[in-house]
């Protein structure tokens, strides 16, 4: 099947977070990390029959989607997982602060690797926990952690440890021994991981393979809560559907108990709309990596020509990370604003100040027009 990726979708009226933040302004919006590409056809259909049966009321998760849901584990994630280890619901981002909730008690610690996804920043707080942030390290034109800094930064009052793999922003997928010596260091102090991986299945880089932490031992996966989804896969993030992959039985019953209380159940079309994208839309996912690939390739020879612009290659993800403090523009974002191209701060991220993050998820014919703008007022090396 043929998927048109250079089809511009015009999404200026629907109420769309990404595209009415700059009101009537002529805006190329690349913030928010949603996508500006049509979801998979099977996804479309799979709503469309919720809405022709005319009644959304309150839905169990599909015996179907457990079943697929397990068997992606296994052959994507080399994890042969029980469905008693499943835990749905209706977010990513509600399932780090409920294990932050989950973890420990009140003033505990929870460390951090920055600058990251803001939520990182705020489901800690939210659970009553403090938060303790060290830095990522640049090391061989990619970003990693800082191990002494992090063993350095542990206390007896260290519950959790909030992974992002692959890494927003910045893009790095960990290798086994980077995440072998994170779990050392988080099992040695008996520190529990909340693995964020929901861009698991966007990696650019083809010779880098996703490695969920929990695969590499049995007691990795005691200690980790995996946290995967559909949404920024396969564009469908307004339709909340995650999952939680717990092993520990006392703290999945926790988490799941506390799940019931806070949050709203999965609706029928988020749970119809994840089951279509994964048993269904697979061939439109690689021709997707197809198009983001050549983007990435576009937008860091880009990046990269601007004086002062530095952004090295992602390994996954669609979200650039560009480092902008040596070219000495104050206002950065604000005069890109003015100039028709809207980015995300790098202070959105915590201690990312100097730095924007750019979403390459949409058409080239807008990034090729993003960047003409760009050079209206920025200089080329």
């Amino acid at each position: 099947m043929t998927y048109d990726f250079d089809e511009v979708i015009d999404r200026t009226q629907t109420d769309s977070v990404k595209w009415s933040r700059y009101g009537d302004k002529d805006v190329i919006p690349l913030w928010v990390a949603d996508m500006d590409f049509k979801a998979a056809p099977p996804i479309l259909d799979a709503l469309d029959k919720v809405t022709k049966e005319g009644v959304i009321g309150y839905w169990k998760v599909p015996d179907t989607l457990v079943e697929v849901a397990l068997k992606r584990l296994e052959e994507r994630h080399n994890w042969k997982v029980p469905k008693e280890w499943l835990v749905w619901l209706p977010g990513m981002v509600p399932g780090l602060t409920l294990t932050c909730m989950c973890v420990g008690e009140d003033d505990d610690e929870v460390i951090t690797t920055v600058p990251v996804y803001g939520p990182f920043m705020k489901a800690p707080l939210a659970a009553r926990k403090k938060l303790v942030k060290v830095p990522l390290k640049e090391e061989n034109n990619r970003w990693t952690f800082d191990f002494e800094a992090i063993k350095a930064a542990i206390t007896p009052r260290t519950k959790v440890f909030m992974l992002c793999n692959p890494y927003n922003p910045g893009g790095t997928v960990f290798t086994k021994e980077e995440l072998q010596t994170l779990l050392d260091i988080c099992v040695a102090n008996n520190i529990v991981i909340c693995a964020d991986e929901i861009h698991c299945d966007l990696i650019l880089d083809e010779t880098k393979k996703h490695i969920s932490i929990a695969t590499l031992s049995p007691e990795a996966a005691k200690h980790t809560v995996t946290l995967i989804a559909p949404s920024k896969t396969f564009n469908i993030a307004g339709l909340g559907c995650s999952l939680a992959v717990i092993p520990d039985d006392g703290l999945r019953a926790k988490y799941a108990n506390m799940r019931y209380i806070l949050e709203p159940m999965v609706s029928a079309y988020a749970y119809q709309a994840a089951l279509a994208a994964y048993r269904d839309s697979e061939e439109w996912h690689e021709k997707l990596l197809v198009y983001l690939r050549k983007n990435h390739e576009y937008i860091l020879k880009e990046m990269n020509a601007f004086k002062g612009f530095k952004m090295l290659p992602l390994e996954a993800t669609y979200l650039a990370w560009i480092d902008v403090r040596e070219a000495g523009i104050e206002n950065l974002a604000e005069k890109l604003e003015e100039a028709g191209v809207g980015i995300s701060e790098g202070e959105m991220f915590f201690d990312g100040k100097g730095f924007i993050r750019l979403n390459f998820g949409t058409q080239m014919s807008q990034l090729i027009e993003a960047v003409r703008r760009m050079k209206t007022i920025l200089e080329v090396k």
